[in-house]
């Protein structure tokens, strides 16, 4: 689909909170195209569930999208503050028509967005989301009294998420022993990860878990793991883990304070499965995974492909090769053998039981990564340059690839959210990546001087 999109980015619809397209008139609307489109063809009231994290505009997002589902004639199941991936979850197993999460994610709480799951707990194809798009150009009607959707509560859907989680940890194995600080980043799944890691034996160190509708993302979570480092090293913690405000991503910390990101977590479930021939094809990572896990998947003689920036795409390129394991630096790890999308807790589950199966530390399967030094320099742009149209600009890149030759790469790319390119270079010496990264950012920003 080439049509452009004018509410749905590459991860639901986005914004500032009051600001479009996250105001009154467009969330109610958007909540009453959704329900005509994905209520299609039911014969009798299509049920869409809804949950969110823990923003204080969740309330009143929350109200709008079941007004206007419930103008389209579409019953709704109302979850609360649930994380992402048990949304994912939860749609599928309750038979609904879809699933719709109120949430930004890693932002500020005064940022809010929409995505939806399909019926199966995947992404909504394009077409449906086009399909929405164009229903929202509409005159908003409302059915009959009759025919007016429901809402009530999911009763124990927490429990269920729960259970469900602790389920794709081996039988076998236990956590007791170990003592975990869990980083809920004051988010969607402040009563839901405590209580899964404890459930399987862990002495559970829970911080960051009492959100005020304010307070989520903000100096704790997976974005700011230095808070994660200093409990877990006053605690005297065997690791932690600190997922993010809606709970798809997770980094974790060794004993030692050390930062474990989602390259290292990758490689250490890819290693743990394809010792025990558990790995189903390779492993997807993104134009951003570091080359040391390139190198290491290539010596365990495991494929490696890289989709672009993007939890969509490397789960478009996962369902392409078939494969299961995929993931981004940030650590968004998506295990398709265990869940449909990314989830922090799952995650978090596989490595602890590759922790447990190998009677190694954290620190002990993280040291099995070589990580390659990595310079970014973002070099801000006055008006659109093109760096594939940029003769001097390709000109140097070949220069710095011919010089790393196979012990570094590099990679330029525009921002999709601001006015710069991003200007990276990796490879074992430190010293010759910061001055490569260099040389580059300043041909790219005099190539743009000229150009302009």
């Amino acid at each position: 689909m080439n049509k452009k999109r004018s509410y749905f980015g590459t991860d639901g619809v986005r914004g500032k909170v009051g600001e479009e397209p996250i105001t009154p008139e467009t969330v109610l609307k958007l909540g009453w195209a959704a329900g005509r489109v994905l209520g299609q063809g039911s014969t009798e009231h299509a049920v869409i569930l809804i949950g969110k994290d823990t923003r204080v505009s969740g309330y009143l997002l929350e109200s709008l999208l079941e007004a206007g589902l419930s103008a389209a004639g579409v019953d709704i199941r109302l979850l609360g503050p649930m994380p992402t991936p048990a949304i994912a979850y939860l749609t599928r197993t309750a038979r609904a028509r879809a699933g719709i999460v109120i949430s930004a994610s890693h932002n500020p709480f005064d940022d809010n967005g929409i995505k939806f799951f399909s019926s199966e707990g995947t992404k909504l194809p394009d077409d449906v989301e086009l399909a929405i798009e164009e229903m929202m150009q509409q005159p908003l009607t409302t059915a009959g009294p009759a025919a007016l959707g429901k809402a009530w509560r999911y009763e124990d859907a927490g429990g269920r998420y729960i259970e469900f989680c602790k389920s794709t940890f081996p039988h076998r194995l236990s956590l007791e022993g170990l003592k975990i600080v869990v980083d809920c980043a004051n988010g969607a799944a402040y009563h839901i990860a405590p209580l899964v890691f404890s459930e399987l034996g862990a002495e559970v160190v829970a911080v960051a878990n009492e959100p005020d509708g304010f307070n989520i993302n903000r100096t704790c979570g997976s974005t700011f793991p230095i808070f994660l480092k200093k409990t877990v090293q006053a605690h005297k913690a065997d690791l932690g883990l600190a997922l993010d405000g809606d709970g798809d991503r997770v980094i974790m910390v060794d004993s030692r304070g050390e930062i474990v990101d989602g390259d290292h977590l990758l490689y250490i479930i890819a290693t743990d499965r394809k010792k025990s021939g558990r790995l189903r094809g390779g492993v997807v990572g993104t134009l951003m995974s570091n080359l040391g896990l390139e190198h290491a998947c290539a010596t365990m003689g495991v494929p490696f492909k890289r989709a672009a920036v993007g939890d969509r795409y490397v789960l478009n390129m996962l369902n392409e090769q078939g494969w299961e394991l995929g993931g981004e630096t940030s650590g968004h790890i998506i295990c398709l053998d265990r869940a449909t999308t990314g989830d922090g807790i799952i995650a978090a589950l596989q490595v602890l039981a590759a922790m447990r199966g190998s009677g190694k530390t954290l620190a002990d399967l993280r040291n099995g990564l070589e990580i390659y030094p990595q310079t970014m320099i973002n070099v801000r742009m006055t008006r659109r340059f093109d760096v594939k149209e940029s003769p001097r600009v390709q000109q140097a890149i070949k220069a710095v690839e011919s010089e790393l030759a196979d012990n570094g790469r590099v990679v330029l790319r525009a921002s999709g959210t601001e006015p710069v390119v991003r200007v990276m270079v990796e490879g074992r010496d430190a010293a010759q990546v910061e001055r490569l990264t260099r040389h580059l950012a300043d041909t790219v920003k005099s190539a743009a001087e000229e150009a302009a």
